[in-house]
């Protein structure tokens, strides 16, 4: 699940957006909520969300201000800006720092709200996956350099043969390694544990099969290497928030 923070000086409003529709369908948790920019600045630097939806003029300090401050701590929480109309100055300025969208509150609707966050998880997911990639690629770069060919070895075998079985015992006897001393290199290095690693690269093909094919859910998890679809489901959620189902049709 997305992690979301609402901020909102106006009760009755902030009452209205989370009651509007129900959140968990969509993949988002609601976690946390401030009356302005000041208190929601300490949660979100106590635990960044993956969402705040802010409204734009609030006491103390607005949601243009938030935002700045936010990306001042380098922290690429999505934004959300909730406006009046005659804000679109405001509006600006948000979307320069990279807010997400923004939404008029006196005509907010559950329309409104569901594409809003339709879009937000979309992004969410892009980005993730990109991460992922660019973690992975610059593992890969980086080990060539150094003194663990193995696991670069290791890395590239994932790749090219996510969707066969693959166990720690088979990587291990690919590279002549123990087991225990393998999975230890590796979690070192990578800061993640082979399983996790494998699980990481199958949904991430998961998902493109999922934007570019007409595949069932079942047909996927055999490709992609998931012979039980039940634990397909698990994971591809535990990653990404969502079942593949709620991703294809929020897709």
């Amino acid at each position: 699940m997305w992690k979301v923070i609402i901020v909102e000086d106006e009760i009755f409003v902030r009452e209205s957006v989370k009651e509007l529709i129900r959140w968990e369908e969509l993949g988002f948790e609601l976690v946390a909520e401030a009356g302005d920019g000041v208190e929601a600045l300490e949660l979100i630097k106590t635990a960044p969300p993956d969402l705040v939806i802010t409204d734009i003029m609030m006491p103390r300090m607005d949601g243009i201000e938030l935002l700045k401050e936010t990306r001042k701590l380098d922290i690429d929480s999505k934004f959300v800006m909730l406006t009046c109309m005659g804000e679109f100055e405001y509006i600006r300025q948000a979307m320069e720092y990279g807010a997400s969208n923004y939404i008029l509150k006196l005509s907010m609707s559950v329309k409104d709200l569901r594409e809003t966050l339709q879009k937000i998880n979309k992004e969410l997911l892009h980005s993730k996956t990109i991460t992922g990639h660019r973690r992975m690629n610059s593992f890969v770069q980086s080990d060539r350099t150094n003194s663990h060919p193995e696991l670069n070895k290791i890395v590239m075998f994932i790749e090219q043969n996510y969707a066969k079985d693959i166990s720690v015992k088979s990587l291990a006897k690919y590279v002549m390694m123990g087991e225990n001393y393998l999975s230890a290199l590796f979690k070192k290095k990578m800061g993640k544990t082979l399983i996790h690693y494998l699980h990481e690269v199958r949904i991430e093909q998961a998902i493109h099969l999922l934007n570019e094919t007409d595949m069932t859910i079942h047909e996927i998890g055999l490709k992609v290497g998931f012979v039980n679809d039940n634990y397909f489901i698990k994971i591809f959620k535990r990653l990404t928030g969502l079942t593949p189902n709620q991703y294809r049709h929020n897709k």
